[in-house]
């Protein structure tokens, strides 16, 4: 168990502003990062998750149908610990964090993408990073194993778990193990990050300069992108949530929102 104190160090943030582009027509009217996984909105899957470490400081970015993203946000289970920022325009991954410096500063920032499903052992995540990833490294990158390697970002290790090579989508990739595009991330990240205005891109203008420096941690739970109809589909089946009988005012609007019969189509 991973000491309070580390988790008092952690800020998040859930990048929720994506156009879900892939997924339409169902994100015509109805964001990605909101998607129905059994019943339950992807979102909340995340902040559940997040809740149970006991994280405090959450900030999620909108862009694309921000209105019906920040009013699931009002709910009085997010007041105090969860704030939204609005994008104009889409800033990139490491320009909102640039844009929210003061959000995040002095501080391990958690990253995650808030329209991919991923179950796991938070707190052993948590652990390895703090306790246990190899000396010099300044990022722990979640993996996973795919069944898909030629359409993921994979990953040669040296033998201590640190990222020597990125094969992106390659025909014949070494290996199947992903990234799975989740991060704790140390503060001198960051700095460098702000040190140069003209980054944006996490994945190809920072993460390619930390390599020697990027431990990673292996996902031995579920991880779902849910990037298209078919994924979407394959999702529904991966995990069953309890029945919530105490519904409060946007779930009970939800129970009735169309998309979940948009989703049965797609079955």
């Amino acid at each position: 168990m991973v000491e309070p104190i580390h988790k008092n160090e952690i800020t998040v943030l859930i990048l929720a502003a994506g156009l879900g582009t892939r997924l339409k027509p169902l994100t015509d009217r109805w964001p990605k990062c909101l998607m129905p996984i059994s019943g339950k909105p992807l979102l909340e899957i995340w902040l559940d998750q997040i809740s149970q470490l006991k994280i405090s400081k959450v900030l999620v970015n909108l862009h694309y149908l921000s209105e019906v993203v920040s009013s699931f946000l009002k709910r009085p289970k997010y007041k105090d610990w969860v704030k939204s920022i609005y994008e104009p325009e889409l800033l990139g991954t490491a320009g909102t964090l640039q844009k929210n410096y003061d959000f995040f500063k002095g501080k391990t920032i958690l990253l995650v993408h808030g329209d991919n499903l991923c179950l796991c052992d938070f707190d052993s995540f948590v652990e390895f990073h703090f306790l246990k990833r190899p000396e010099g490294s300044l990022i722990t990158m979640m993996t996973f194993r795919t069944d898909s390697p030629k359409s993921c970002g994979i990953v040669e290790l040296d033998d201590d778990g640190v990222v020597q090579r990125f094969h992106e989508k390659v025909e014949n990739p070494p290996g199947n193990l992903a990234n799975a595009a989740i991060y704790l991330i140390e503060p001198e990240v960051l700095d460098w990050i702000i040190e140069r205005e003209y980054v944006n891109d996490f994945s190809n203008q920072v993460l390619p300069q930390f390599l020697g420096k990027i431990a990673t941690w292996e996902n031995k739970g579920i991880m779902c992108d849910i990037g298209n109809s078919e994924a979407l589909a394959k999702a529904q089946k991966e995990v069953v949530f309890p029945e919530n009988n105490n519904l409060d005012e946007w779930e009970t609007e939800f129970l009735s929102n169309s998309i979940h019969q948009s989703i049965q189509s797609i079955l």
